[in-house]
């Protein structure tokens, strides 16, 4: 028996040892804390189970089988595996291995990078991909993986002209960001460094009354941020959302009008 599950997570648990019988896998079941036979070689837990073992295979959702089968392969993962993203106000991210879609997610925000910490600790190995398109969600995304990856991080900057495709229904701009995060990770891509990409040129007067634009819309006609905001949203300093609020506070703690 070459797979452990090792969990106090009763639905890890229950997952688990549901998919392995499915897929007739012969397994130990263990306690936290008990010796791992020495035949083993995966260990399978839960996302919040700790458990020291060399190789680990996360229970999420019945997709752990696509890795797991993967490791007991001896493929060792695959050659080349990507995290791609399409930013945006809400990205699309998809993971390409060896050209085959492992999976797929669909962010909050840009700040929202959590899922892709999770993804590259899942993969190891991979590479991030990310489109050049939709510039400043790119940079607020790019900083926030910045504060823990650092500025000398590789990333391959992809063009993403012709990955978004013209989807209708509800949830449309949903399935487009997914389906363009996945011909972004089919895509050869150049390669950078997110420093580089965070080396942002100071934004034009379009760009700024653009955005002073957008504040209006967003806000409901109620707030026009200002010049200075414009530029630190344009540069990816702050969100839009931010950008407004701090506007909002100025002009209440000025005793003005918000608008």
């Amino acid at each position: 028996m070459r797979v452990a599950v090792i969990t106090a997570d009763a639905r890890v648990y229950y997952l688990a040892t549901r998919v392995l019988k499915e897929y007739g896998i012969a397994f130990h079941s263990l306690s936290p804390g008990e010796r791992v036979p020495p035949e083993v070689e995966v260990v399978l837990t839960g996302p919040h189970d700790r458990v020291d073992f060399p190789v680990k295979v996360i229970v999420r959702d019945e997709d752990f089988i696509d890795e797991l089968l993967a490791r007991l392969e001896g493929r060792g993962r695959f050659k080349n595996i990507y995290i791609a993203i399409d930013p945006g106000e809400r990205p699309g991210v998809s993971v390409v291995a060896d050209n085959r879609v492992l999976e797929v997610r669909h962010l909050k925000s840009p700040q929202d990078v959590e899922p892709i910490f999770e993804l590259l600790e899942k993969y190891p190995g991979a590479k991030i991909k990310i489109g050049h398109g939709a510039k400043r969600h790119r940079v607020l995304m790019l900083r926030a993986l910045e504060k823990v990856l650092g500025s000398d991080y590789p990333v391959l900057l992809v063009n993403e002209r012709g990955t978004t495709p013209k989807v209708g229904g509800v949830e449309a701009s949903q399935v487009q960001d997914i389906v363009a995060a996945i011909n972004i990770g089919l895509r050869e891509g150049k390669e950078t460094t997110i420093g580089n990409l965070l080396n942002v040129r100071e934004p034009t007067k379009r760009e700024i009354e653009h955005i002073k634009h957008q504040s209006r819309i967003k806000s409901g006609g109620r707030i026009t941020i200002s010049s200075d905001l414009a530029r630190e949203v344009a540069k990816g300093h702050l969100s839009l959302a931010e950008a407004i609020e701090i506007h909002r506070k100025k002009r209440k703690g000025d005793g003005d009008d918000i608008r």
